[in-house]
């Protein structure tokens, strides 16, 4: 098990992701619920919330009060047990900072909920007939995930391999992330972790981002160092610095 706990972070703006952390609190708030209601409670609660995709057809009416559309959104924020929900939020937390700052806070919050919304699209076109409720914020993270490697695929991300650090470049990471659901996609049909959201989240954020990042946001660009300030002599003028990527 690969799990990232640190990136190299090259933004110096005292920009603070304040949306990254309000969407860790929400996910942590509806757990401590999840985690202290009742059985028959917390049963209610997941059938209003979850999102079921006979619902959404129509073969099914709505387990709750909440119109089907709706779950879209609210089973993003809804984990189904503790190793469920830190995963998640440690993914979070190590990508979500990098790409709140690059599309700013109004569009991060779009573009994570839009994600979700998409692996939840996928899920239920994967089986639209199924009463199967799907809860997690996976398919809104691994938009997200995608969203980083295209915006810094050589960025060091510190995983834990095991109990063994290891620093290593994003590419790899996601790349491996990526590799490990599909295979899970291809070899089970039916399971209890709901591949077939991860991938609609990874393809919703490769879709969306580009479209949703603004003009100055460059994608698949390696970190590189900032060229040296070097000294240009002109004559009869005085001595301007300059960069060296900038000389002719």
């Amino acid at each position: 098990m690969v799990m990232p706990i640190y990136d190299d972070n090259p933004f110096t703006q005292p920009v603070k992701p304040l949306v990254t952390w309000c969407l860790i609190a929400a996910n942590l708030a509806v757990f401590c619920f999840e985690a202290g209601a009742s059985q028959l409670a917390l049963d209610r609660v997941i059938d209003t919330y979850s999102l079921t995709p006979a619902a959404l057809t129509g073969d099914m009416p709505a387990r709750g009060w909440l119109p089907a559309f709706a779950t879209l959104v609210s089973y993003q924020f809804f984990h189904s047990d503790l190793a469920h929900f830190v995963g998640n939020m440690i993914f979070l937390w190590v990508f979500g900072d990098d790409v709140e700052r690059a599309l700013g806070r109004a569009r991060y919050l779009a573009f994570y909920l839009l994600a979700g919304v998409a692996g939840g699209l996928m899920f239920v076109a994967n089986d639209p007939h199924s009463t199967i409720e799907l809860i997690g914020a996976s398919g809104s993270i691994a938009g997200v995930i995608i969203g980083y490697v295209m915006l810094r695929p050589c960025a060091r991300i510190t995983v834990l391999l095991g109990f063994v650090p290891l620093r290593i470049s994003a590419y790899w990471v996601i790349g491996l992330f990526v590799i490990l659901q599909l295979w899970k996609l291809g070899s089970t049909s039916r399971s209890e972790v709901a591949y077939w959201a991860h991938f609609g989240g990874m393809l919703g954020g490769a879709i969306l981002f580009p479209l949703m990042k603004p003009p100055g946001v460059r994608l698949f660009q390696c970190l590189r160092p900032v060229p040296d300030t070097v000294v240009r002599i002109v004559p009869g003028r005085t001595a301007r610095a300059g960069r060296l990527d900038g000389l002719r």
